[in-house]
This record gives C-alpha cells, sequence and structure tokens, in this order.
C-alpha cells in the first residue's frame, strides 16, 4: 500500500502502547488524538509557558497539505484547556526532522484555577488534515532543519 498520509509512533515511544488516532464516527473531520504518558497541567499564572502534552506519534501527509491540532469542543468547559496557539499549523516536513522525529505535541493553558491531571490514553485533541495553495509568484525555497519552532530559527536558504 502507497503511503499518503498517516500516522506512526515516533521514535522514543516505540515500547510506550500508543493507540493510532482514529475517526470516531464516518463523517468526523477529525481524528482523536491521546495522550502518550499522565502529566499535569497547572493553574495559569502570568508569564507561564504552555504544557507540552505528548502524543507520542508523528504524522505523514504529500508536500501540499498539512496537518492542524485542533482542540477537543469540551477541553476549555470541562478542564479548562486551551491550545496556546489556538490551531496547532504542522507542515509536511516536519515529519522525520532531526530534532524530534515530527513528534507533534499539544500546547496547551489551563484557565481553571486549580491543576488539571492528565491520563495517559486521555483523548486530549484532533488532527485534521488538509489541503493548502500557493500564491501566483510564490518562491519559498527553505528546507526545514529543526523541529518545534524551526520554522523562524534558521531554515536553510538555497
Amino acid at each position: 500500500m502507497e503511503k499518503i498520509r498517516g500516522f506512526e509512533i515516533a521514535k522514543g515511544f516505540e515500547d510506550k502502547n500508543i493507540n493510532m488516532p482514529i475517526r470516531k464516527t464516518k463523517n468526523s473531520a477529525g481524528y482523536d488524538v491521546e495522550a502518550a504518558e499522565d502529566c499535569v497541567i497547572p493553574a495559569f499564572k502570568p508569564g507561564q509557558k504552555p504544557t507540552l502534552v505528548k502524543t507520542g506519534l508523528k504524522a505523514y501527509c504529500p508536500p501540499d497539505e498539512f496537518y492542524m491540532l485542533c482542540n477537543r469542543s469540551s477541553n476549555p468547559g470541562k478542564k479548562g484547556l486551551v491550545l496556546a496557539n489556538s490551531v496547532g499549523i504542522i507542515d509536511a516536513d516536519y515529519y522525520n526532522n532531526p530534532d524530534n522525529d515530527g513528534h507533534f505535541m499539544y500546547a496547551y493553558y489551563n484557565f481553571f484555577d486549580h491543576d488539571v491531571e492528565i491520563k495517559k490514553g486521555d483523548v486530549i485533541g484532533q488532527v485534521i488534515f488538509m489541503k493548502y495553495y500557493v500564491v501566483d509568484d510564490d518562491n519559498a525555497t527553505g528546507e526545514r532543519v529543526g523541529g518545534f519552532g524551526s520554522t523562524e530559527r534558521g531554515n536553510k536558504i538555497e
């Protein structure tokens, strides 16, 4: 079978019993993603960085696609969790990057007044694959040289 888009276990998580994301219904846009391990997301304090919740997963897609990391609709009300960047955009060339193998994580803030515990196997978000388009005079030639947050920090430009 030709690989077009899908999920794989990221390096370092091969023996952690990671479940592959699934769609719960035939008309669901998103694949439900579980936490790879227990973690605590502390109550928000000004100036704190978001908590990265590990998935143990990486994803691949064609060069003209990306995937979005989206919050669960129930997370803000039930757990006080909001994504730090509203929606995470992961480019196709993030897959197998040299920094972290393409391991994607969810960056959450907790707006409750108490810490929120995430257990391994809890559904923490969704992944939605999308096609994108470029403008007529696009001339991007850079290449990814790193992982998380690397788009601005020194992509190789030819």
